[in-house]
């Protein structure tokens, strides 16, 4: 939570989370004074009377929430799952209950607010859970892309920016979100060390991280340098009860700069045998957390029918081999991410929900929508949208109530939101709560 007596503004509070030069207010005090302060005493009356630490957010925002919003916890799924931005144990709980239930929970990239909100109103309306993720790009929008992003200071701003917006905002619809970030290729690591020293901070102050997880791509490096980048990672991520997303095979087609449309066919379809070795090595990090994001034919991008040749057996013949080679009576002991979902067919997607699919990454239909709703409402008011003043209803008539951007934007919104609710019933994640 940001507390009150700091008179900080949302955003100041995220430049402070995440700036390497700037100390947080809870950075200027030691660790044993942190324990002691006065907060510490209330969070275990909190947990007493059932109410959630993570509340405490929107309280100090001025923000509580009311009604159905203010519930500790869901009928229908794990007590330790509530509203809001959910980490830790909560997370690997969340995730747990889908794979058991044969759902996949849907991951939208998002470049604002309004995407941000739109897909927590997409969510509350299903009632089910959603994952909000920013990649590099995304990020860098987010903030604006008239700021210097040299050593990647704008994504890292606008990432950590979005966190806070979505922190406020999904205790308010009164949905459980996992705040994500996609694609971090090699290059891009800066950018995720940005966003770890965020959650670092954050963690200091409120016993969990900023962000929920985090997704590394080194796909296109050796595998034996992937694993180990990841084990690195993910040692430094165990501390903060956060959850590594990892990939190994490549995603075909082209998303956010990343093109791999020329890629290698053999690549697009990971090996039982890559993918233990990923899942022994993940095992082996003290309180470590992880998904895995196999490839099993996965395109980036929507194709004609018969261009995309999906094989989701192959996560389920790395299953069986996994469960044999650890003696697990868990049948599906890997939590599996679909890349590249949108468009796929949806035999495919039910078929790897069965095989342990518990997330799968949704953008090029949510963009195409998104713009969709744009497109429609300036047929429908194209002639109310050519001047400030002037038309069809009189040449003195003034159009501002057309143009407000607001107007277009909704549209937008309402169109996507649609489109989510297909995702949702596709992914069987509706009525989860």
């Amino acid at each position: 939570a940001i507390g009150r007596s700091s008179m900080l503004t949302l955003s100041a509070a995220a430049a402070l989370a995440y700036s390497p030069t700037v100390a947080a207010p809870h950075a200027r005090t030691s660790a044993a004074s942190v324990s002691s302060r006065a907060s510490a005493p209330r969070l275990g009356l909190l947990q007493k009377l059932g109410l959630r630490r993570g509340a405490r957010f929107a309280d100090d925002l001025g923000l509580p929430c009311v009604d159905e919003c203010a519930v500790a916890s869901y009928p229908n799924l794990p007590p330790s799952v509530h509203p809001g931005v959910v980490t830790g144990q909560a997370l690997v709980d969340l995730l747990q209950h889908a794979k058991e239930n044969r759902y996949a929970i849907p991951a939208v990239n998002c470049v604002t607010s309004s995407s941000v909100n739109t897909c927590l109103e997409a969510a509350r309306k299903a009632d089910a859970p959603i994952i909000i993720q920013f990649s590099s790009g995304g990020s860098q929008f987010y903030a604006g892309k008239g700021l210097d992003n040299t050593d990647y200071k704008a994504a890292i701003a606008g990432a950590v920016s979005g966190a806070y917006h979505v922190r406020a905002m999904a205790e308010q619809y009164g949905v459980p979100v996992i705040l994500h970030t996609d694609h971090c290729a090699k290059n891009l690591l800066p950018w995720l060390d940005g966003m770890l020293a965020a959650s670092e901070r954050y963690y200091a102050a409120h016993r969990e991280p900023l962000f929920s997880s985090h997704m590394i791509d080194l796909s296109e490096e050796p595998l034996e340098e992937n694993i180990d980048i990841c084990v690195e990672y993910l040692q430094r991520m165990a501390k903060l009860d956060m959850l590594l997303e990892m990939e190994l095979g490549i995603t075909g087609g082209e998303e956010d700069g990343v093109d791999n449309e020329d890629a290698n066919p053999e690549d697009l379809y990971s090996k039982p045998e890559e993918i233990w070795q990923v899942y022994e090595k993940l095992s082996a990090v003290p309180n470590g957390r992880f998904t895995v994001a196999a490839a099993f034919g996965n395109v980036h991008g929507v194709y004609a029918p018969g261009n995309v040749k999906l094989d989701p057996e192959i996560l389920g013949n790395a299953q069986t081999f996994i469960a044999d080679k650890v003696s697990s009576s868990d049948a599906k002991p890997v939590s599996f991410v679909f890349h590249g979902g949108s468009g796929s067919d949806l035999k495919d997607i039910k078929q790897a929900i069965d095989y342990g699919v518990v997330k799968m990454n949704i953008d090029t239909d949510t963009q195409w929508s998104y713009w969709d709703g744009i497109r429609a409402y300036y047929k429908k008011y194209e002639p109310y949208l050519n001047s400030q003043i002037g038309n069809p209803d009189g040449a003195d008539k003034p159009n501002k109530k057309f143009y407000d951007p607001r107007m277009p934007v909704r549209s937008a919104e309402e169109t996507t939101v649609a489109r989510l609710g297909q995702c949702f019933s596709d992914l069987n994640c509706v009525d989860v709560f």
